[in-house]
């Protein structure tokens, strides 16, 4: 029992590293910065709800559904390291700019970017998605870890949610200029954060390779 709490608080300081619900605030707000308050509210509500869906999908089936197209969780950290490396970049140079929608489209706006980009890859990213594959790799025989995966990924995703909702609030007590500054520090550490994973990824595969040869 004991085991399975100390998993479940690697589960949860894991995962909470990995989404970062603060850090996703200044991001959210700017990319939703057209949208009125009810609309942004639903925003946060699907995206959150749409990543804890993916994220449990992939928990549960991450492993399989890998080994059935034969890709490698390397793999994918080494994708995944170059999407956020992406998203970093244009986060430092405070690029996630906003769209200009009409009143007709901001609803259909709205939907789209609760799928993507902030569901996924956001919320629900790479780095997220492997961790779920490899925390639930290490608890498949014991159920009790399983049960302790779940309550992580549904609190770190409560979290999130609430972060979202009382995103406006905080915004603007830091108005535009803090705003900007905390975009292009998260940025950063998300840029630093996908270089961990690109060579966290990339390693085992030149070894794998090497061997192979």
């Amino acid at each position: 029992m004991n085991e399975a709490i100390t998993y479940g608080l690697l589960a949860f300081t894991s995962f909470f590293t990995l989404i970062n619900p603060v850090g996703i605030m200044p991001v959210f707000m700017t990319i939703t910065n057209q949208l009125e308050a009810k609309e942004r509210k639903r925003t946060a509500l699907r995206a959150t709800f749409i990543a804890y869906c993916f994220l449990l999908f992939f928990a549960i089936s991450g492993q399989s559904l890998f080994k059935f197209f034969g890709i490698s969780i390397d793999s994918l950290r080494v994708v995944g390291g170059m999407i956020f490396f992406l998203v970093g970049f244009d986060m430092l140079q405070a690029r996630l700019g906003s769209v200009k929608v009409t009143k007709d489209e901001i609803h259909e706006y709205a939907n789209d970017v609760a799928i993507t980009p902030l569901a996924i890859p956001i919320i629900c990213g790479p780095g997220s998605i492997a961790n779920a594959i490899i925390l639930m790799d290490s608890a498949s025989d014991d159920p009790f870890k399983v049960g302790t995966l779940f309550i992580a990924i549904t609190a770190v995703l409560l979290t999130t949610c609430l972060s979202l909702l009382s995103a406006g609030p905080i915004m603007k007590v830091l108005g535009d200029t803090g705003n900007k500054l905390m975009l292009r520090l998260m940025g950063l550490i998300v840029m630093v954060m996908a270089v961990e994973f690109f060579f966290a990824g990339l390693g085992p595969l030149v070894k794998r390779f090497i061997i192979v040869e």
